[in-house]
């Protein structure tokens, strides 16, 4: 992502797992994890939108992580359609609250696409952990295609108007019965293209 980029490897649940974190200037705020699209279609740690989601976190003052799914660069194992790869993110959460300084700092969880379903469950696991979230933002929520969990109230929903991947109305489906509202981009796409900084700036306003 950038200069500072410092990446890693931690061991999961079937072997190593890829990661990259990068440190806000300052003392930070909390920890972010970022969870990345789809790695059947391509979806890495790099992918735009993710670096984006991490790059903001980070302006915000989060030491951030990202990691590679199951298959996808330095990372082991075969990919198991979010359910192991639900395991793997705990695991790196464990790593990241064993870090100096970060136990009881506030989380936050951010995805992309097929990374918003990991986190979903993840989310929904931790408490039963005991472990506490601050807050989460999804974008591109990938509701048409998985059964992406309930989510707290306060998790923040990006969406695009033409998203032809995962059609904003599929996002209207399961939010609803939620009661959450939805930030939409005006002419976005899945990806966002040209849009990216609309999201930035989303992120920015809802947290400060």
């Amino acid at each position: 992502m950038n200069a500072q980029t410092e990446k890693f490897h931690i061991d999961g649940p079937v072997g190593r797992i890829e990661c990259a974190l990068d440190k806000p200037d300052g003392a930070p705020r909390g920890i972010a994890l970022v969870a990345h699209p789809h790695p059947l279609f391509g979806g890495t740690m790099d992918n735009k939108v993710a670096q984006t989601l991490a790059r903001t976190f980070v302006q915000l003052g989060y030491t951030t992580y990202r990691s590679n799914f199951r298959g996808v660069g330095e990372t082991q194992g075969k990919h198991d359609n979010g359910m192991g790869e639900q395991d793997d993110l705990l695991a790196l959460i464990d790593h990241m609250r064993a870090q100096p300084d970060q136990a009881d700092v506030p989380l936050v969880l951010a995805g992309f696409s097929f990374g918003t379903f990991v986190l979903s469950h993840v989310a929904k696991r931790m408490p039963e952990a005991g472990k506490a979230i601050e807050r989460m933002a999804f974008v591109g929520t990938a509701a048409s295609r998985w059964e992406v969990a309930p989510v707290p109230e306060n998790t923040l929903l990006i969406h695009g108007e033409v998203d032809d991947t995962v059609p904003i109305q599929s996002v209207y489906d399961w939010a609803r019965p939620q009661e959450l509202p939805i930030v939409v981009i005006p002419g976005g796409e899945h990806f966002f293209h040209r849009k990216l900084h609309i999201v930035k700036r989303v992120i920015v306003d809802a947290w400060r």
